[in-house]
């Protein structure tokens, strides 16, 4: 696996693969690597011939008092992961290869209706750094597809519908949570987690699917919801949210079958984020 820091070296490099008629995958991610991620390469590498992994612990995404500095940064063990698992190409740029004019001049890419509430609401201005740094790599790899976890169900939304608007030529593909033993989606935020807070964290999930059994089971949406919050905040919760959403994250009406149950709760210095889908009776 080759790791390349720049821009030029990355374009020459890919340049060499589209003349060899290589299918090329991309997997973005914010480094600190797990199983969660390696699941992207996985599937990366069984629809491509090229795997490009990218590490970009981006600041545009960061709110003014969120975990920016923080942000566990762990470079020589993401790449031998990487390695190992069948990636091929490492693209890491500091912030002035892709921000070479600083933040306050950056062009930004804004994507609406998806983008609003739910982590959207929690975080202003995340999901415009999101959408922005993505779209300037799916510029720099033009990939094929692209692989993202199904556990960033609203990033997961953004990205898809920003490809459809700006007619990005490429597939998304939605890579399905990849849980801990005891129900906890993997996140690098697990990281933050105390013992005692790691062993209450799965309490997320089984609430999650307590509600979502209950709402297939046709109980109203209403007070399902509100038992859930309560049950998050008596296991040591503060929630964000706790919504139910039609699959396209709009809102639920009579009609609506397919669904998605979304949640965003802290616990210590952690923000855990979990989603389960659901298809609502007629």
């Amino acid at each position: 696996m080759r790791t390349l820091r720049d821009i030029a070296a990355l374009r020459e490099a890919l340049d060499d693969h589209r003349r060899r008629d290589q299918r090329i995958a991309l997997v973005p991610t914010m480094g600190n690597l797990h199983d969660g991620h390696l699941a992207l390469v996985a599937a990366a590498r069984r629809q491509a011939e090229v795997v490009v992994a990218t590490i970009f612990v981006n600041p545009l995404q960061f709110g003014p008092n969120e975990d920016l500095a923080a942000y566990p940064r762990t470079l020589a063990e993401d790449q031998a992961k990487l390695e190992a698992a069948g990636c091929d190409l490492l693209f890491a740029p500091d912030s002035a290869a892709l921000y070479p004019h600083g933040l306050d001049h950056q062009t930004q890419v804004r994507v609406p209706q998806v983008s609003e509430g739910l982590c959207g609401g929690a975080r202003p201005g995340h999901f415009d750094g999101v959408a922005t740094v993505v779209a300037m790599l799916f510029n720099l790899v033009q990939p094929h597809l692209a692989c993202f976890g199904e556990k960033d169900y609203q990033q997961l939304a953004v990205i898809r519908k920003m490809v459809a608007d700006l007619h990005f030529p490429l597939e998304i593909v939605g890579v399905p949570i990849v849980r801990a033993e005891d129900g906890l989606a993997l996140s690098s935020r697990n990281g933050y987690l105390s013992d005692a807070e790691r062993q209450v964290a799965p309490a997320l999930y089984r609430t999650l699917s307590r509600a979502r059994d209950a709402l297939e089971a046709g109980e109203a949406p209403e007070p399902v919801l509100s038992e859930a919050n309560e049950a998050l905040r008596q296991s040591g919760f503060a929630p964000d949210y706790l919504e139910l959403r039609a699959r396209d994250l709009g809102p639920v009406t009579a009609t609506t079958r397919e669904a998605v149950l979304l949640a965003a709760a802290r616990l210590g210095p952690a923000r855990l984020i979990d989603n389960l889908t659901l298809t609502l009776p007629t």
